[in-house]
């Protein structure tokens, strides 16, 4: 999934000074991904650990860490996914409200695919609800829709904005893939909840925070993921069909320094990392400042080629040279 603020490319990075500082042996330490997105972090340390706890805002980013993070036994789903892909498709949702002569006009995907995005989604809610298919096995099939569902958007990187006409990639047919988790013995949490909240409730060894950089709502930019997840109704808003979505306060200005300071004093782990750039509201200092207040500060860097899809059809890319920051704190 292209997402932004992805730590694929950074994730040896994250997990080389993770084990630097903490100790080579991660086997019955507790790792909390707080900010989860993807999940691509937890999913790395989730084979070493002995549990990964995994929390986001946002709704599709949960059903994603339910699948990756949550499920860790493996069951039969070839059946599954083999039927879902024979399904015609169907003019619901949205088809409707996002599909190429859906009655909305907003071209997030071609007819063919809206369309069948609405089969597949109804008929995984139908096999809950008649009890056909455990919760498990409903987040797996849910992960899979929303990352196949992606791969023919008809967008140049986010949903704040679709193109105004089908491009190559968004014309080819959906194909239902299997969204493949990593299979261990142990038992992993995920939530769905504010950060500041749940980190009252938890406790852990190591803590990874990777929030909001700048004033960009994940709600926003990823809103029809949120819609396929949920399929709730609702009206949507204006030209682009928003919904409702949660506004963090790491994304403001006169609120981050707070909630986040608020964030590392109810922590109850020893060892907090944050990945932060050089781009943040936050700047370093006022960063380390913070952090200091409560334990001993250290910080890792790492220059990197992060790359931002462009405004065109053919969705090039254009490179940019950034600094990661992943400030360490170990409690007092």
């Amino acid at each position: 999934m292209n997402y932004i603020g992805s730590k694929q490319k950074l994730s040896s990075f994250i997990s080389t000074t993770v084990n630097s500082t903490v100790g080579g042996d991660l086997s019955q330490k507790t790792f909390c991904d707080l900010f989860a997105g993807t999940g691509i972090v937890g999913r790395s340390f989730k084979k070493d650990v002995k549990k990964v706890i995994s929390n986001d805002l946002e709704y599709y980013s949960f059903v994603l860490n339910k699948n990756y993070i949550e499920n860790h036994e493996s069951f039969d789903y070839s059946a599954l996914i083999e039927e879902l892909n024979a399904l015609q498709g169907v003019e619901g949702f949205v088809f409707n409200e996002y599909s190429e002569n859906g009655t909305s006009k907003r071209l997030y995907y071609s007819e063919n695919n809206g369309k069948k995005i609405d089969a597949i989604r109804q008929k995984i809610e139908y096999w809950k609800t008649s009890n056909q298919i455990h919760s498990n096995v409903y987040y797996f099939l849910l992960a899979s829709l929303l990352e196949s569902a992606d791969k023919v958007a008809n967008t140049a990187s986010v949903y704040g904005a679709y193109l105004k006409h089908i491009k190559k990639s968004a014309q080819k047919e959906l194909i239902l893939e299997p969204a493949l988790f990593e299979i261990n013995a142990n038992k992993h949490e995920v939530y769905n909840e504010d950060s500041n909240a749940l980190i009252q409730k938890i406790e852990g060894d190591i803590l990874y925070l990777d929030p909001p950089y700048n004033a960009r709502q994940y709600g926003a930019n990823y809103h029809i993921l949120n819609t396929i997840a949920k399929y709730d109704s609702f009206i949507p808003r204006g030209k682009t069909g928003l919904r409702e979505y949660n506004r963090s306060n790491y994304c403001s200005k006169s609120q981050v320094k707070k909630s986040f300071e608020d964030l590392i004093k109810n922590a109850s782990f020893r060892y907090t990392f944050l990945s932060y750039n050089n781009e943040g509201l936050m700047s370093a200092e006022e960063i380390r400042n913070i952090m200091s207040k409560y334990g001993q500060y250290d910080l890792a860097t790492t220059d990197y080629q992060r790359f931002k899809a462009d405004k065109t059809e053919n969705r090039n890319h254009i490179a940019n040279s950034t600094t990661e920051f992943l400030h360490i704190l170990e409690k007092s």
